[in-house]
């Protein structure tokens, strides 16, 4: 993919032992800015090398998610105090997953409830996973979401989604942005490239999900944060859009969501290390 070009992947997971590596490639192939993710412990600690690492590329979320719905009073408690000293610019990721963990939705959605809580009250934008949970992903952002930050646009993004038309519009009417992922790329995805072309310029991300749901052609390797220019190349063609252009807004949807990257600490084109 063409290297001239500034993406921003909004959306990738991290080992810990390998974290400095993985941006660089990430930063030689033109991603020039990557969130870096977490979920549970591993995913947190994982973000956290990967901003150690290259703190001029990678800014941090740090969150629990549907995984995490069991966890005991304590962990919560240790949790948040992390986060308020993380530094993080975003609360990520949290939600709900029908498909794969319903027997604990109950407790998932309090979980959802008390991150979504606690984003409002550090005035942060929260990134949200959701499957097979439409409506109540919808209520707990009713009833936990900061009115404020949606007001601004700021409220969060639902990553990787995978969602019909209709949930779309009623995510965008609550002031939330969407953001698309290697599944776009995909052969039976058809009508999700259609809600990439619907979803408005100005609420559209891009992701990797790193390091799942590697794009096409790449299929068959594990994904990385320097693939995200094919998802750009795909929802740049359904959009009828020049890739430059999608990485530019995009990027500037990215900033205006979770705030500016600082000053880039590796040169583009450098060679990846490890």
């Amino acid at each position: 993919m063409p290297s001239q070009v500034a993406y921003t992947d909004t959306h990738a997971h991290f080992g810990t032992e390998d974290a400095g590596a993985v941006v660089a490639r990430a930063v030689a192939a033109g991603v020039t800015r990557i969130l870096a993710v977490g979920g549970n412990p591993e995913l947190n600690a994982g973000a956290e090398a990967a901003a150690r690492a290259a703190p001029g590329h990678v800014r941090l979320a740090l969150g629990l998610d549907r995984s995490q719905a069991t966890a005991t009073a304590e962990r919560l408690r240790d949790f948040e105090e992390r986060f308020a000293a993380s530094g993080s610019c975003a609360l990520g990721e949290a939600g709900l997953d029908y498909h794969h963990d319903a027997h604990t939705r109950e407790r998932q959605r309090d979980l959802f409830v008390r991150m979504l809580d606690l984003a409002a009250r550090h005035g942060l934008p929260i990134v949200i996973h959701t499957r097979e949970a439409d409506d109540d992903t919808l209520a707990a952002i009713g009833e936990a979401g900061s009115p404020v930050l949606a007001s601004a646009g700021r409220l969060g993004v639902v990553h990787c989604y995978t969602g019909g038309k209709a949930f779309a519009r009623r995510l965008l009417d609550r002031g939330l942005a969407i953001s698309f992922s290697g599944i776009v790329t995909f052969r039976n995805a058809a009508e999700l490239r259609e809600i990439a072309a619907y979803v408005p310029a100005d609420r559209l991300l891009l992701e990797t999900d790193s390091p799942y749901l590697t794009p096409v052609p790449l299929r068959g390797r594990p994904n990385e944060p320097a693939f995200v220019a094919h998802v750009a190349a795909c929802v740049a063609r359904q959009r009828g859009m020049d890739a430059a252009a999608l990485a530019d807004a995009s990027t500037r949807n990215a900033e205006c969501l979770f705030g500016p990257w600082p000053e880039p600490t590796l040169s583009r084109g450098s060679p990846a290390s490890g």
